[in-house]
Parts: C-alpha cells; structure tokens; sequence
C-alpha cells in the first residue's frame, strides 16, 4: 500500500474535531468604503474651501473699501441721497394719506329718508347701515334738528317758520371707514341708495375721487423716481466696480494662469457692489432719521396751531432694514452686471 503525502489543509477550513463539520471562511473582499470616504471627504473641503474663499471675499473687499476712506465715503454719500430721494417721497405720501384720514373734512355721506317713513323702518336701516363694514358712524337727523341747524347757519328763519309743514326729510350722516377708496365708496353709495325707504343719497364723490387719484399720482410719482434712482445707482456702482477690475488686471490675469475660474475671481468684486450697496442704504436710513427729526417738532407746532395732535411718521425698524437690504441688493446686481461684462474681456494671452 502506498503512502500518499497529506492534502494542505487550506488556510479557509478550519475542524475543531474529527468528525466536526468544516465552515468555510469566506474570503475579505476589497470594498468601496475607502473610496467613498475618500469622495466624502473631497466634497467636505471642496465646501470647506467654498466657504472659507466667501468669507475672505467679504473680508478682503472691506478691508479695500476701509483702505480709501475718503473715496469710499463719497462714494457711500452720493449712494446715500439717491437712495433716500424716493424714501422721502413715499415717507411724505403716507404722512399725507394719514392726514387726510384724519381731517375733519373727510367726505361723509347723507342718506336723505322719505319723509311717510315709520319710525321703526328708519331704526331698521340704521342698524342695518351700521353693521356694514364700510361705515364707521351713523349718525340720525331728525326733521326737526335739521330745521333748527338750518335756521342757525342762515338768515332764513323768519321764512322757514312763515311754511305750514317741516319741508326737511329725515336724514342719516354717515361716515364711511378711512380705507375706503373712491370705487369702494360708489358702490356704497349704490347699495344705499337701493334700500326701501331711501329717497336720495349724496356725497361729494368728485371730491373723493380727485384726493385718491392725487395719492395714487403721488405714488406712482414716487416709485418711478425710485426706479430712475435704483438705475442710477446701479450704473454708479457698476462704473466704480469696472475701476476696480481694471485696476487689479494683473491680478485676474494671473489668477487665471493658474487655473482660477470666472466665479472665484467674480466673488471680491460681487462683495465690493454688496458693501457699497449696503454702506449707501445705512447712509440713507441715517439721512432720513435725521430729516425726519429735523421737521418733526416745526410739523408738530404747526398741527397743534390747528388743535391736531398729528404726529410725524416715519420709517419703522422693519422698513428700515428692507431699505438697506434692498440697497444692498441693488449694490450687488450693478457689480454682477460690471463683472460679467468686463471680466470676460480680461484673459492670459
């Protein structure tokens, strides 16, 4: 019998025991867990680097501004009054519209009753007139207070009195709500005029339409020098930005000799059109605050020469960072705009 050499037992098998059964060990594949940590980790310092090139932007283009006080600041001052020119105007238009709603000759509407109404029918309308949402006050006239007010405010009495019956109708004043506007005000007026026992309503509507057209033109007026101005300040921002870039030429050049791209050389001068941009709207809102103090106390003697107690209003907190955030907006759309005009043109020969 010959002998045979033993079989190497492979290095995956593995027996306890004669007899015990062999569990095979399955062999350590390579996996992708490397890599993708690798691919994690690739992404986190792509952002990383992202984050950190915006926040040395932002730094570095103020440090520039800051470095040139004086050109900067003229800069910031003529940003200031361009900004602040259409805020005045809007700030003015809504202390008009205050005013007239406060005026005692706001318009109110006389519904004139038919004079065989019942006493009941008349406090019917009333009640209904003053639940409507439109109307602030309703206010009855009788036949007779109507004759006494008429005799006192002329020289007719001795005539009045000679008439065999009160040719007065009864009559309710009403005062519409102040945010009302003039079509608001018509159908009102419509829809009184449609009631049973409603002979006539009357109020001065070419009054009310002429107040509200002239607000709405003081508006309108308003917000398209706003806009003129915005684009003012764009092309302002976008020609002090186009200096920049020529000025730092040599830099973009060789920034994009070694691979920098369009976007990493845009981001400083995108935070230049920000900071001027902003530094403008802080100017303007400083301007404003100290305007509006300026007139507030001769406005103030002048309402309480006509026994108002009308205050002078002005922009509140929240609107006064919607104007810098909106001035910063304008600073950075006028720097994209120079950008991508300008950078394009600026490539290593």
């Amino acid at each position: 019998m010959s002998i045979q050499p033993p079989r190497r037992r492979s290095s995956n098998t593995r027996s306890a025991r004669p007899g015990a059964k062999r569990v095979s060990t399955p062999e350590i594949e390579p996996t992708s867990s490397r890599g993708a940590s690798s691919h994690h980790t690739a992404v986190g310092d792509r952002w990383q680097a992202y984050l950190l090139h915006h926040r040395h932007s932002a730094k570095d283009s103020l440090q520039r501004l800051l470095a040139k006080p004086l050109q900067s600041l003229l800069t910031w001052l003529v940003l200031g009054v361009a900004l602040a020119l259409p805020a005045i105007l809007l700030i003015s238009m809504n202390n008009l519209q205050a005013l007239g709603q406060r005026w005692d000759g706001a318009p109110q509407m006389s519904v004139f009753i038919n004079p065989r109404a019942q006493t009941a029918a008349i406090e019917i309308i009333q009640r209904r007139i003053s639940q409507h949402d439109g109307v602030q006050q309703v206010e009855y006239i009788s036949p007779e207070q109507a004759l006494s007010d008429f005799e006192s405010q002329s020289n007719l009495g001795s005539a009045l009195r000679s008439l065999e019956a009160n040719p007065l109708p009864p009559a309710l004043v009403i005062t519409p709500a102040a945010q009302l506007s003039a079509e608001a005000l018509t159908e009102l007026g419509a829809e009184l005029e449609a009631m049973p026992v409603v002979d006539e309503v009357v109020f001065d509507q070419a009054w009310v339409q002429r107040l509200h057209e002239i607000l709405r033109l003081g508006e309108v007026i308003s917000l398209s020098l706003g806009a003129l101005l915005a684009l003012g300040v764009v092309l302002v921002i976008g020609n002090t930005v186009r200096l920049a870039i020529e000025s730092r030429r040599e830099e973009i050049v060789i920034i994009k000799l070694v691979g920098g791209t369009n976007a990493f050389v845009r981001r400083p001068f995108l935070y230049t059109g920000l900071w001027y941009g902003g530094g403008g709207g802080l100017l303007a809102l400083l301007l404003l605050v100290s305007g509006l103090q300026w007139i507030a106390s001769p406005v103030a003697s002048l309402a309480a020469l006509y026994g108002s107690d009308f205050i002078l209003q002005g922009l509140g907190l929240s609107d006064g960072i919607l104007l810098i955030l909106l001035a910063s907006l304008i600073g950075w759309l006028g720097a994209w705009l120079a950008v991508g005009r300008h950078l394009g043109e600026i490539e290593p020969q």
